[in-house]
């Protein structure tokens, strides 16, 4: 398992000034709360399934499952 940024790179700077406005809580969320908050409860439990490749909602991190 390796989790890395987005390769688009114009995709992570609009993503992590989002993240800076916000303070550090996801910007595509309007809730700002614990699971809100960058790196995500919502990918945090992906990340712990073992079947789950992709991204997170935002599009800033990916879950690769190649070793």
């Amino acid at each position: 398992m390796k989790i890395s940024l987005n390769e688009n790179t114009e995709v992570v700077a609009t993503v992590k000034e989002g993240l800076k406005k916000t303070g550090g809580y996801c910007p595509c969320r309007l809730e700002k709360t614990d699971d809100t908050k960058c790196m995500c409860k919502e990918f945090r439990d992906q990340i712990k399934d073992p079947n789950f490749e992709g991204y997170c909602h935002c599009m800033l991190y990916y879950k690769s499952n190649a070793e």
